[in-house]
This record gives C-alpha cells, sequence and structure tokens, in this order.
C-alpha cells in the first residue's frame, strides 16, 4: 500500500508516508495495534520449529540478538511476523521459503536492531526523531525494508515516516543546466552522482523532520518523479507532496550513496577521470547530509554488477504499471554511470562504516544476488 498524500503520523494511530515513485492522493484510514491483534496474533504460542527457524537467521549475530532472547519473546516475534505478512499480502500461514526468510531472517533482526538503536537515543536524552541512515546500492531491496519497517513502527504506535536522497535530485532543468555546463563528464549528464543533488533541500528536510516533535506541526516531504521526461525525472509539484505531521519518533533516510567517503583525487581519476568532479561534489555530503544521521544501517552486496539486473527489474515494474520508463539499452547506459561510484568508494564503506559511524550504532549486513541475507562471514557492526 501507498499513500502519496496529506498524512497524519499522531501518537499511537499509524499512518505513513511511503516512498512513492509518482505522488498521488488517496483516501486514508486509521489504524491502531490493538484493532489489527485480535485477528492476526494467535493466542497460542508459536510452534517450536518457528522457534528453531528465526535462531538459524544469518543476522542475529550482527543484530545483537541472542538465541535464548528469542525464545523469551517468541510471541512477540510471531506477534510481528504476522503483521509483516499482513503488509506484504502474504498468508503467514502458508508462507514459502523466501517470504520466510523474508520476514523473519531478514526484516524482523533489522527491526529489533532499529528498536534498540531507537532506545539507545532517547536514553541519551534526545527529544528528537532517530534519523536512521540507509545505505545499499540501487534495487537491492533498501526502499522495500523501508517502507516494511515504517510501516511496522507506526503500527506499533512508534510513528515514523521515510525519505530518500532520490527525492533531492535537481529539477530538470537544473540537471539540465548541469549537463551543459558539464558536457564531457559523462557522469554528471544524467542524475544519481554526488553533484545531482539539491543539499539544502535535502538538508532543510531532514532538519524539519528530525524536530518534528510537536503535536500539530508538519513537514511537507518532498517527492522525485522519476517516470517524467521519458524517464529522466523531475521534481513532482509542491502541491502534490505528502505532509507528514508530528510528533515521529523514527525518520528513515536512505539513499545508494549515502555514507560514501571521497578519495584522494588521483585514486578517482584512476577509477575516471569523471569521477574527479563527482568525488570533488561528494566532499560535502559529509556535512549537509551524513552528520544529520544518527545510526546507520548498511547493506552490503558482492558485485556491484547485480545492480543491472536489479534496475532492469524495477523498471519492467514500473512500465507495467503503465507509466513511462527507459528502454533496456538507456538503464545499462544510466547504471554504468554509478559503476565507478561503486568501485572507488564501496570498499571503503565497507571497511570502515559510513563517514559519520559511531561504535555500536552502525549495522553492516550482506544479501546475495537474490536481495537475501548472508552470512558467508560475521557482518561487522561498526
Amino acid at each position: 500500500m501507498r499513500l502519496a498524500s496529506k498524512v497524519n503520523c499522531q501518537s499511537a494511530k499509524i499512518l505513513r508516508v511511503p516512498r512513492c515513485r509518482t505522488p498521488r492522493r488517496v483516501a486514508m484510514a486509521s489504524v491502531s495495534p490493538t484493532s489489527l491483534a485480535p485477528s492476526n496474533v494467535r493466542q497460542t504460542s508459536p510452534p517450536s520449529d518457528l522457534i528453531s527457524y528465526i535462531q538459524s537467521g544469518p543476522l542475529l549475530t550482527s543484530c545483537g540478538i541472542a538465541s535464548e532472547a528469542v525464545e523469551a519473546h517468541a510471541e512477540e516475534w510471531e506477534r510481528l511476523g504476522r503483521q509483516l505478512a499482513v503488509q506484504l499480502a502474504f498468508d503467514h500461514e502458508n508462507l514459502d521459503p523466501i517470504q520466510k526468510l523474508r520476514i523473519y531472517h531478514y526484516y524482523l533482526p533489522v527491526y529489533w536492531w532499529v528498536s534498540r538503536q531507537l532506545e539507545q537515543h532517547r536514553r541519551e536524552g534526545h527529544q528528537t526523531a532517530l534519523v536512521l541512515g540507509i545505505s545499499a546500492p540501487q534495487g537491492c531491496g533498501k526502499t522495500t525494508i523501508v517502507e516494511q519497517l515504517e510501516q511496522l513502527f507506526n503500527w506499533l504506535g512508534r510513528p515514523a515516516a521515510s525519505v530518500s536522497i532520490d527525492d533531492f535530485y535537481l529539477t530538470n532543468a537544473d540537471q539540465t543546466a548541469l549537463a551543459a555546463a558539464n558536457p564531457d563528464n559523462r557522469l554528471l549528464q544524467l542524475r544519481g552522482n554526488a553533484g545531482t543533488h539539491d543539499l539544502a533541500l535535502g538538508t532543510e528536510t531532514v532538519k524539519r523532520l528530525r524536530g518534528l516533535t510537536t503535536p500539530g506541526h508538519s513537514v511537507a516531504v518532498p517527492r522525485y518523479d522519476k517516470s517524467s521526461y521519458g524517464g529522466r525525472g523531475d521534481r513532482a509539484a509542491a502541491s502534490t507532496w505528502p505532509v507528514v505531521s508530528g510528533p515521529l519518533d523514527v525518520v528513515f533516510f536512505e539513499g545508494w550513496m549515502s555514507g560514501f567517503a571521497p578519495v584522494d583525487p588521483p585514486a578517482a581519476a584512476a577509477v575516471e577521470p569523471a569521477l574527479v568532479a563527482v568525488n570533488e561534489h561528494l566532499k560535502s555530503y559529509k556535512a549537509a547530509w551524513d552528520e544529520l544521521v544518527d545510526s546507520w544501517l548498511v547493506v552490503r552486496i558482492g558485485d556491484p554488477q547485480w545492480v543491472y539486473k536489479w534496475r532492469l527489474q524495477a523498471e519492467e515494474r514500473m512500465k507495467a504499471s503503465g507509466k513511462n520508463g527507459m528502454t533496456a539499452e538507456q538503464i545499462a547506459d544510466f547504471v554504468s554511470r554509478f559503476i565507478p561510484a561503486y568501485s572507488a568508494y564501496l570498499p571503503g564503506l565497507y571497511a570502515a562504516g559510513p563517514t559519520t559511524a559511531r561504535s555500536g550504532r552502525t549495522l553492516i549486513l550482506e544479501v546475495d544476488q537474490n536481495r537475501s541475507p548472508i552470512a558467508k562471514q560475521p557482518a561487522p557492526v561498526v
């Protein structure tokens, strides 16, 4: 379910501001955690095989979840798992292996980790919303996990909202001007790389969301329509932006290049000469955006080339929904403009964490080509 009109996240009422590709107005309903509980929560204890399955998950250690804690809180695991099944339109009684893995080996362990980050944020005396930065390559499933976590927090009466760095791309007119000013730099011809974002708009939006602690106050959240101009994209009209009402507990701030640290200019040039200008633009992102992040989630992948396939799948889904999109050839060209950044910055991200990573506040996990979590080696917690 996607909502993209005015949205209230008041107290224990849950209404979400999900990520959306093209804003649209829809009717809304108010749902509370207790109102869903009777039809979605079994009154009996979870079966032992479900407990064992959860305990076998690859992310428990990374997320700081002890096996005995799973058993002690098994009813809550199942209750939340059933709610995720509702959100994902799965039949919890007949989950296939992939669905079961998504819920109990991926989304719920990450949920528990984020929940503890919020608790720690409050213990430290912060009255602002927790800003969780999510850094993950395009197509690896970051938007889906953000949507599910956002809905789950809202369902639990812990109001949450999300925003993506994609929402802060330059307008089509400004991107066209940037491309014209850099005619020999292929990495700045289309949206995507550092330098193609409106940093001031992003800074203002995240700061306002983070500070949305008073009931009755609200923030309009920019949205970017990637289907405009034949897939080249443009910022959606401000009149269609969703409005988030306070107070908020969590702000999910996701992006494909979030937390990237610049490299020395010679190292950027060795990857591709055009990356030197991008690398220079990247120097502004830490102060503008990364320093607003309280905790980080990094999704690691084994090969950036997987992004080609993932992006093609996403584009086909968008076109199947009736929207305009790029051809396979255009997608290949588009994704090729991101590969230099992945080559230059992912090694540092995976080794040291994002630019503003703090001890105990950064989770790095890995997914395979099917976007499923794996434990080929212990995923570090920075």
